[in-house]
């Protein structure tokens, strides 16, 4: 065995003990608590089932939201850990020391060396859930700054052109902000969209399974926001591929939507880098986390 990763979204935590080829060898999943303490227990549960299961092996854990450089305290705009030590309390609960990273840049990991983004020099990847976050691989390897808020793209401003021409409301959003581009594309904000445009109060489930009926206003809104999203990464970045991850990345034709609407938003006839679906999925990120610690064991 090689390592156990440990997924932590706004809705589940996905638990996944890897094999010697990193295959999952056992997984398991339960629902997000929404009390930092139950949180904290259940991260420390899900550790003590994989050690059970594989023995003593490096956690990785990758978890929605920052950790601050200075503090060590926790900014998360759909976890109950904002404003806490995340990864100190963790520590003490589970009796050893885990390596935690931001969710995304532990998806962008699995798939820049496992997944979809193998072979490509820059690997860009984007998770759509109950938020949004994105991660940066160059050479294989995750790029981090001073700030350690690199890729926090939900967290950028709106395009003040589709929110006028839309005639959107400005929502606030849980990291402090107003107008984040978060708070339109997640999946919450999926679901605002639709109230705003139709009136009606339907789930992400819905808009999907109606998004070339009743919703499909609602879902061309939505895949314009996440164009310009993607147009920003371009135009920034200029990376060899884009990588979807989170529960909305699991709608049926999302990466083509999203790509054309990432082309409609490109300068002239210039072209943007292919946009595919995680090849491990919306828990990609637990693979990730666990080869992120398997690497911090073995430099």
């Amino acid at each position: 065995m090689k390592a156990i990763g440990i997924d932590i979204g706004g809705t589940k935590i996905e638990t996944q003990v890897f094999d010697n080829d990193w295959q999952v060898a056992a997984r398991a999943r339960m629902d997000t608590p929404h009390d930092y303490s139950a949180l904290v227990a259940a991260v420390a549960g899900q550790v003590a089932w994989a050690k059970a299961e594989a023995g003593a092996l490096p956690v990785g854990i990758g978890s929605a939201g920052l950790v601050h450089p200075s503090t060590g305290r926790m900014i998360a705009a759909n976890l109950a850990a904002n404003g806490h030590r995340f990864g100190a309390d963790l520590d003490a609960a589970i009796g050893c020391g885990v390596t935690l990273l931001n969710d995304c840049r532990a998806l962008a990991l699995s798939e820049a060396v496992f997944g979809a983004g193998r072979g490509a020099d820059t690997v860009a990847a984007v998770i759509l859930g109950t938020g949004v976050s994105g991660g940066v691989i160059h050479g294989g390897a995750l790029r981090d700054g001073p700030t350690g808020t690199g890729g926090e793209i939900g967290h950028v401003a709106a395009p003040a052109h589709l929110i006028a021409a839309y005639d959107l409301p400005i929502y606030d959003c849980g990291c402090g902000r107003r107008g984040c581009v978060e708070t339109y594309i997640c999946g919450p904000g999926l679901v605002r969209l639709a109230h705003h445009i139709t009136g009606l109060d339907v789930t992400p489930r819905d808009i999907a399974a109606r998004k070339a009926d009743d919703m499909a206003q609602v879902w061309g809104v939505w895949c314009a926001l996440v164009g310009e999203v993607l147009h920003g990464l371009v135009v920034t970045l200029d990376p060899d591929i884009i990588i979807l991850g989170g529960g909305l990345s699991l709608i049926d034709g999302v990466a083509q939507d999203v790509q054309a609407a990432a082309q409609a938003a490109q300068f002239a006839d210039f072209t943007v880098p292919p946009v595919v679906i995680a090849q491990g999925g919306d828990t990609s990120g637990a693979r990730g986390a666990a080869y992120a610690a398997w690497s911090a064991h073995h430099d």
